[in-house]
């Protein structure tokens, strides 16, 4: 089922053993629109650290509710490796995490989660992990925050046709298949949705999400899927 992810923000986390924190935000790789972590508000509890989730740990997920429930414990999570909020995500980092939790990484074995298709919804049993040793040039400049990219413009082949107001991810790959757009007084202000596979690259030195297509095109488009 598709899901806009904006209205998972806020949504209580809760562990096999108790409250961890809220949604914060969500990071992407623009290579396959997978969404890699879920970035955890932990309030008081864990101060001073970036705590990410990866969809691996993702269990029942209650809309209703605003609940996601999250397959790890209270202590698997604060004894995963650390990185400090202000750092970016590293290979080195994703490297020491997966090892931790003994799940495949993905950008190995050809499948958008490693060798299958989907994240594995149990985790293996925790291994003790590799001391990570901070920022270095292997940073995966690929990860994008959905907060972030909110409010992008996006450039078709021959004009600006809007901006990005939401992500569609599939609750189930955890892959973002479309971008809800908000496209101005060009097209009416309405709202089209834009698939992932027509994006060439983000650039986000001037917040700009380039298509492969015009606008014409993108319109066209819209209006087949309605009629």
């Amino acid at each position: 089922m598709l899901q806009n992810i904006k209205e998972l923000y806020g949504h209580k986390l809760i562990a096999r053993d108790g409250d961890i924190g809220h949604v914060k935000d969500f990071y992407f790789d623009d290579k396959s629109w997978a969404v890699r972590y879920l970035v955890v508000n932990t309030g008081s509890w864990l101060t001073g650290r970036l705590v990410l989730l990866s969809p691996h740990s993702f269990g029942r997920l209650d809309s209703t509710g605003k609940i996601l429930h999250v397959n790890l414990s209270r202590q698997q999570i604060e004894n995963s490796p650390s990185i400090a909020a202000h750092r970016p995500v590293s290979r080195q980092y994703e490297e020491d995490y997966y090892r931790y939790y003994g799940w495949p990484v993905y950008w190995e074995g050809g499948g958008i989660w490693g060798p299958m298709g989907f994240p594995v919804v149990t985790p293996a049993p925790a291994t003790k992990t590799r001391p990570h040793h901070g920022h270095n040039q292997r940073d995966d400049i690929h990860l994008h925050s959905t907060v972030a990219v909110r409010g992008y413009h996006l450039q078709a082949t021959d004009s600006l046709i809007g901006s990005v107001s939401g992500f569609m991810v599939n609750d189930r790959s955890w892959v973002i298949e479309s971008l809800a757009v908000e496209t101005g007084h060009w097209y009416a202000h309405k709202k089209v949705f834009v698939p992932t596979s027509l994006v060439t690259r983000l650039r986000y030195e001037d917040s700009m999400v380039f298509l492969k297509i015009s606008k014409a095109e993108l319109q066209n488009l819209h209006e087949t899927e309605v009629a």
